[in-house]
């Protein structure tokens, strides 16, 4: 549905002030990874204990992600969006101020809850305010805004410890976060409508305890290994928890996550191509630092300017994407994006110890160049198959398949490198190089998959579900 009541000028500053505040939303995902070891070293912390400033955020997130259709129902957007910006200004202020490890933990689950807000109402209001033939557009407009992000991330935050301290970071984040709060006092307008529904508060504890304790035992594994009968036995119980979450959402009425979105064949197919790509350029986010620093020892900001250009193109042609898919559809675009994804991958997988940086440039260009044309349009193909009712559940659920994907598929890629370095036969160097061909031949294997799948889209770009 198109709100037409609204003018331009208005829907263009609406949607100026959610992208804003989602930029802002995942720029703090990713802009602690480059400093933590000054956290470390300030704070006199284990990088075991340090690494929760990050994780926490993805905890935060995964749980209150699945409960946003229920929240875009029952509250309108500008309570939502004034809710998510203050736990962004309040939680920036705190971890500015922080003296210590607790208060800038406390800080960063305030920024989550936040965070776990905006991303959803965030795509929610744009499905809201554009026809189903400009969606591609203004969704591509959201990929290169939370595409430039973590582009920029590590490059600022490298900059900024090399020359003043981490603090400044929050800094930054807090003046921006609160310019937009204002900004939005004036501008901000409804632009759902609000559905009260009941809130099922066995679904909250069932969803809290499933997908937040899948993503706590991941990155439990990560830390003492996949085998160890601690991290074996939390993802058993965690997935049974899920699994009776899910099972109860297929029962009640009004669910807090409708899962019955997946009858919709584009939506299943376009959340699995997602989900495909989200592992692969998430996974390399984390797996390329490792490589540029034992490798090529490289600096924190030396990553950053490696892993730069494939954040701008991410970011720059996301658009690009998204206008492609209003003129093609979905089908050719993935078939083509996938390739672009395979093609990198092969790249990075016939990498050894003399491999130039220009290579690494390359390889992880061409999967953020296929990783546009993923990540907005199969979005919007997916949010395209569905009826208007359940907008909000598939944005909910995209959401939150991205969060679980991330972690799982960033740890498994991680895992994978591990195990291969430590089962080669070589010395350290070169067993490195050999967890690295590994992560990318499965890499390469993943993108097939996605090629393959791809063939099976409905090729219409347009339509709603019935």
């Amino acid at each position: 549905m198109e709100h037409s009541s609204i003018s331009q000028r208005r829907q263009i500053l609406i949607v100026s002030m959610i992208l804003l505040g989602a930029f802002i939303a995942v720029l703090n995902q990713t802009i602690l990874t480059s400093v933590l070891p000054d956290i470390m070293q300030d704070f006199n912390l284990s990088s075991t204990t340090a690494q929760w400033l990050t994780t926490i955020f993805m905890l935060i997130s995964g749980i209150l992600i699945p409960v946003s259709a229920f929240l875009l129902n029952k509250f309108t957007i500008r309570q939502l969006f004034f809710t998510a910006m203050t736990c962004l200004v309040v939680g920036s202020l705190i971890s500015f101020l922080s003296f210590n490890f607790t208060s800038l933990l406390i800080g960063r689950i305030i920024q989550a809850l936040g965070a776990g807000i905006l991303l959803p109402l965030s795509q929610t209001v744009l499905f809201l305010l554009f026809s189903v033939e400009k969606r591609g557009v203004a969704m591509g407009v959201f990929g290169l805004v939370i595409g430039f992000a973590p582009a920029i991330a590590p490059v600022l935050s490298g900059y900024i410890v090399n020359i003043m301290t981490w603090k400044v970071l929050f800094l930054i984040i807090l003046a921006v976060s609160l310019l937009d709060f204002v900004i939005s006092l004036f501008f901000m307008e409804n632009v759902s409508e609000v559905n009260p529904m009941r809130l099922d508060i066995f679904s909250v504890v069932l969803s809290t305890l499933g997908f937040g304790g899948i993503l706590f035992s991941v990155s439990i594994a990560g830390e003492i290994g996949w085998l160890h009968p601690i991290s074996i036995g939390s993802i058993i119980v965690f997935a049974l928890i899920l699994t009776a979450f899910i099972l109860r959402q297929l029962k009640l009425a009004q669910p807090v996550l409708e899962f019955r979105v997946y009858k919709y064949v584009n939506f299943t197919i376009s959340t699995v191509l997602i989900v495909f790509m989200i592992v692969i350029f998430m996974g390399s986010m984390s797996i390329l630092p490792l490589y540029l620093e034992s490798i090529h020892h490289k600096t924190a900001f030396g990553v950053g300017l490696v892993l730069l250009p494939g954040g701008i193109l991410l970011g720059i042609l996301s658009p690009v994407g998204g206008r492609i898919y209003d003129i093609l559809g979905p089908k050719l675009l993935s078939i083509c994006s996938m390739i672009f994804i395979f093609i990198g991958g092969l790249v990075l997988a016939f990498t050894t110890i003399s491999t130039s940086i220009p290579q690494i440039i390359i390889g992880f260009s061409l999967i953020s160049v296929g990783s546009a044309g993923i990540m907005t349009p199969m979005t919007t193909a997916a949010i395209n198959a569905l009826p208007p009712h359940l907008i909000t559940h598939g944005t909910a659920m995209n959401n939150t398949i991205r969060q679980v994907a991330s972690a799982i598929g960033t740890a498994l890629l991680i895992t994978l490198m591990s195990t291969v370095s430590k089962a080669s036969t070589h010395g350290h160097l070169l067993a490195m190089i050999s967890g690295f061909k590994a992560v990318y031949i499965a890499v390469s294997f993943i993108a097939l998959l996605g090629i393959i799948l791809s063939f099976f889209i409905e090729q219409n770009k347009y339509t709603e579900g019935e």
